[in-house]
């Protein structure tokens, strides 16, 4: 499946940083939809001409995924995907469930509901993009929906750790799901769990995060 293009990146216009910041995004994106497999090797003009931009931002991006132990530099050849055990999975996993299920869950009785319902909009870009078929947008929505669900509990470290697990995860499963018809099923979850919270029903909003992080593990990650 070829990779989409980093969106709306022309109208940053000389902001340098923010750029980069743009095609790391798109990127780890990548990474954890499996586009970009383990083992292999990409160069930064390789990567460049997939994403639709120049190779100085690629390389400068990748020189980040570096330090987060995301990929591996190759000398005079570009940046190799590290490899991630299915015990690692697991344990990212099982991290995730301890954090998220129940400051989620919570969110029934403290979240705004004007917070909530502005997630809405999010939700359905992952329902589209499932729908689509685009594995780099539907990672990059979920991510913006469950970082942004999390930062309604007022706690900044809990979204940096939950984020950091979701950039060394991978989703090698992304792609049979689409190829099933079952990804925009899952990615129903997210209204449905959105509806829970708004309608102030904690068990069940633990009973749809439960199951839905059950799904990254075991059928996204298979």
């Amino acid at each position: 499946m070829a990779a989409a293009a980093v969106p709306d990146l022309p109208s940053l216009g000389g902001r340098r940083n923010h750029y980069r910041e743009r095609v790391a995004d798109a990127l780890r994106a990548a990474l954890i939809a499996g586009e970009l497999r383990p083992g292999d090797v990409y160069s930064a003009p390789s990567l460049a001409a997939r994403f639709g931009v120049s190779a100085t931002p690629v390389r400068e991006a990748m020189l980040d995924l570096v330090r987060e132990g995301l990929v591996d530099t190759v000398p005079n050849k570009g940046f190799r995907v590290t490899e991630v055990s299915e015990r690692q999975l697991d344990e990212y996993n099982h991290i995730r469930s301890l954090i998220e299920i129940p400051t989620v869950a919570g969110l029934a009785t403290t979240a705004d509901p004007a917070a909530l319902e502005a997630l809405r909009p999010v939700a359905r870009s992952i329902v589209t993009s499932a729908a689509a078929g685009d594995l780099i947008a539907y990672v990059e929505a979920d991510r913006r929906f469950h970082l942004g669900l999390l930062g309604l509990a007022g706690n900044a470290h809990l979204v940096e750790v939950v984020g950091d697990l979701r950039k060394r995860s991978r989703l090698y499963g992304l792609t049979a799901l689409v190829e099933r018809g079952l990804l925009e099923a899952s990615a129903q979850e997210h209204l449905e769990l959105l509806d829970a919270l708004l309608a102030r029903d904690a068990e069940r909003a633990r009973a749809i995060m439960t199951r839905h992080l059950g799904h990254v593990r075991d059928k996204w990650a298979g």
